[in-house]
């Protein structure tokens, strides 16, 4: 699902405009990227939680070259999922998957 349709599901479901469904995902989207720029966690019950997680710095390889490259240390966004989420997931394997052999489930 990308944002537009995310849009489009909102402003279907309740009695909104697509334009003010837009507000309010941007709105979500915004309060969640500023949560996780001052370092804080997001626990959506049943969904799942935001944390950052920093990195320490490490030599990699420039693939083309293989120059050794250094790596800064950064922060990045990591997703727990949440253990209803999981199981309604999981709880859908009947639906065929898509963009693979099925013969290898």
């Amino acid at each position: 699902m990308t944002k537009s349709e995310l849009i489009e599901a909102i402003a279907a479901r309740g009695d909104l405009t697509k334009a003010r469904a837009e507000l309010v995902v941007n709105c979500v989207f915004d309060a969640m990227t500023e949560a996780l720029q001052r370092n804080e966690g997001i626990e959506i019950r049943g969904f799942g939680s935001f944390t950052v997680r920093p990195y320490k710095s490490y030599d990699g390889r420039n693939p083309r070259t293989g120059q050794s490259v250094t790596v800064p240390a950064k922060r990045l966004p990591f997703f727990k999922v949440g253990k209803e989420l999981k199981e309604l997931v999981n709880a859908s394997r009947h639906v065929p998957i898509t963009g693979g052999d099925d013969d290898d489930y």
